[in-house]
């Protein structure tokens, strides 16, 4: 049996498998186990908690005292909510939900996997909410399910929008399904960093991991593109002093209603503050105050803004020669650079202020004049996720 054979067979059972491993249990949460997990590239021993799944090797080489992430706070089985595909035959969507990019309205975030479930084909919803854990159970699917964490369901929405392909990637030591993070979930590659049992691992292609993936055929669910529906919306903030939410849509990674998913720019908007919304719809194109909201755009800065490594790094640049505002689009859109030629002219475009490296997307600027006539201040919500870079 080749190396092939081997990634394959553990892709195939893992896709069920629970928060356990190989990996000997921890009774203790709050001890860090810390083990030698082989050489760094400068000769010097990695270190690993299997406790905490992170980083512990200290300065010069030695184990760390406790690892990075000790205090970390993880969420236990009691947590998870589970969903039975079998109770809901009106169709589920799952999504990886991430905040808005514009709100101004004064609720909190909303952040995990959000799920809409109805009873009956064509009736309303019975669940609309966010999880930050998940375990999906039903007639197809092997015992105990298959359990979704938010970070799965947010790098897939960002893997999506930037277009990129993911798999389950199975680690070779210990059989645990791999998860691309930050940087790495937008840059395919080989070479993986376990956050299991914290050892490097090579897959027999570049690619992203991400251990949802094959949710649908487990399901024996089809995938459908999603449509853009021919549903325009012209507003004004001032007709709504309870705010504005605006997202970009993502695909679901599961979807198992009869109707067709919709692409477009997902609209809440408030008649008065901290009511259920007037608006709560998708739409093809969105008007608001004469300013039209294109729907890449909100979908990419969406994305952006879920990426750690993109912090205070999104900016809207202009070409100071003719002017044209620049959408950096591709590899541009999610790796910083100081120098690019504008998109119009060719002139060469430099960002001003301490940080140079940055992306360019024009909502940014959009936004901001956007706010000016909104009812209040928008509010920044903050996923806090951890970094994960070269």
């Amino acid at each position: 049996m080749n190396d092939y054979s081997l990634i394959q067979g553990s892709r195939q059972k893992s896709l069920f498998q629970t928060d356990t491993s190989v990996v000997p249990t921890i009774t203790d949460p709050t001890t860090c186990n810390i083990v030698s997990v082989g050489r760094r590239r400068d000769g010097g021993t990695r270190y690993w908690c299997l406790t905490h799944k992170a980083d512990a090797t200290a300065k010069y080489g030695v184990p760390a005292e406790q690892c990075k992430r000790h205090q970390t706070v993880t969420t236990d089985d009691g947590e998870i909510f589970t969903l039975d595909l079998d109770l809901y035959p009106g169709g589920i969507a799952l999504w990886g939900a991430v905040p808005p990019v514009y709100d101004t309205t004064e609720f909190g975030i909303d952040r995990g996997i959000h799920v809409h479930a109805r009873p009956a084909k064509g009736g309303s919803k019975s669940i609309d909410q966010s999880y930050r854990r998940l375990r999906v159970i039903g007639k197809h699917l092997e015992e105990p399910g298959i359990v979704i964490s938010e970070l799965e369901a947010i790098y897939y929405m960002v893997s999506s929008v930037f277009q990129y392909q993911m798999s389950r990637i199975a680690c070779t030591y210990c059989g645990h399904l791999h998860l691309d993070k930050d940087f790495f979930s937008v840059h395919p590659h080989r070479r993986h960093l376990c956050s299991n049992c914290g050892q490097h691992f090579q897959d027999f292609q570049k690619g992203v991991g991400n251990p949802i993936c094959g949710i649908r055929e487990a399901c024996q669910v089809s995938s459908k593109p999603p449509i853009s529906p021919n549903r325009p919306l012209n507003i004004r903030q001032e007709d709504y002093p309870g705010g504005l939410q605006i997202w970009g849509t993502n695909p679901s990674f599961l979807w198992t209603g009869e109707a067709t998913e919709e692409d477009g720019i997902h609209v809440h908007a408030f008649s008065e503050l901290g009511a259920s919304a007037t608006i709560d719809e998708t739409y093809s194109e969105v008007i608001i105050d004469g300013v039209t909201l294109d729907p890449v755009m909100v979908r990419v800065l969406m994305a952006q803004t879920a990426l750690p490594s993109l912090k205070d790094r999104v900016k809207s640049l202009s070409c100071p020669a003719c002017g044209s505002d620049q959408f950096d689009r591709g590899l541009g859109a999610h790796t910083p650079q100081a120098i690019r030629p504008c998109s119009s002219c060719s002139t060469e475009i430099k960002a001003s202020g301490i940080i140079r490296n940055v992306v360019s997307n024009p909502l940014v600027g959009i936004l901001d004049r956007l706010v000016l006539a909104a009812p209040r201040a928008t509010q920044q919500h903050e996923l806090d996720l951890e970094p994960e870079t070269l």
